[in-house]
């Protein structure tokens, strides 16, 4: 089994004295884990960093074992960003999201262009944490699992949704989730379309939302908890106000 595809890495860990077993995200295979020799040389080190972009060259003897890559960098990658360390924080809790939530070698080209659109917003403080939330939330339609904001699910309106239904993840409109509005989980505007500006309190709301149903449909069945990274980023989002 031999293939050439555009990939991002997601994790990479030393393995032996000089290689490195590396979790990627494939534009066009999926989720994948390969080994690479000389992984955890000085020279490889800043090409196998969460979020770099790579062209990966796969091969294995047989198609269920794990192959060997060979790595071509594209880019810069995350040393770009590394007078930003929010935004490395947001890459890094992206990459290990996906890296969790995704099934080994299942085709998933939305979240491959998900996670690059991400990555190139990061570099706009101002709008790439709500970019962060539509990636996350591209990433459970894609698994499945996504949410129905194109109308009210209890009246079928269109207007004035401002509600989520935690148990089905369709939206509610403000006169029908009235009454049990403590009960539902609120929906921010920017999720409806990408024209509308950002208010205070729109991306935390947005980052529950997202980590409710990833807690809900894909975590929780599997008896995981959240990644780590993802609830430091938000945590750090916090504290510098930018939720």
């Amino acid at each position: 089994m031999e293939f050439e595809d555009d990939a991002y890495v997601l994790s990479a860990r030393a393995h032996g004295e000089t290689g490195a077993i590396v979790e990627l995200l494939t534009a066009r295979h999926g989720k994948y884990v390969a080994h690479v020799a000389g992984g955890a040389s000085r020279r490889m080190k800043p090409f196998l960093q969460a979020g770099a972009r790579t062209i990966l060259h796969y091969r294995a003897r047989v198609s269920d074992q794990l192959g060997s890559a060979q790595l071509e960098p594209v880019g810069e990658g995350p040393s770009a960003l590394f007078d930003d360390r929010m935004a490395l924080a947001g890459l890094s809790a992206a990459a290990a999201v996906a890296a969790a939530a995704l099934p080994e070698r299942e085709p998933h080209p939305g979240v491959f262009l998900a996670f690059e659109a991400l990555t190139s917003a990061l570099m706009l403080p101002e709008i790439w944490p709500a970019v962060f939330v539509r990636f996350e939330a591209g990433l459970l339609q894609e698994l499945g699992f996504g949410m129905d904001l194109s109308k009210c699910a209890a009246t079928g309106e269109v207007d004035d949704l401002i509600y989520v239904s935690p148990r089905t993840g369709r939206a509610v409109s403000r006169k029908a989730g009235e009454p049990y509005k403590d009960r539902l989980l609120p929906l921010p505007p920017f999720m409806l379309s990408a024209q509308t500006g950002l208010a205070v309190g729109d991306v935390k709301a947005g980052l529950d939302l997202t980590a409710h149903f990833l807690e809900l449909f894909v975590f929780g069945p599997i008896n995981k908890p959240l990644p780590p990274a993802r609830v430091w980023l938000v945590e750090r989002l916090s504290e510098a106000e930018r939720l």
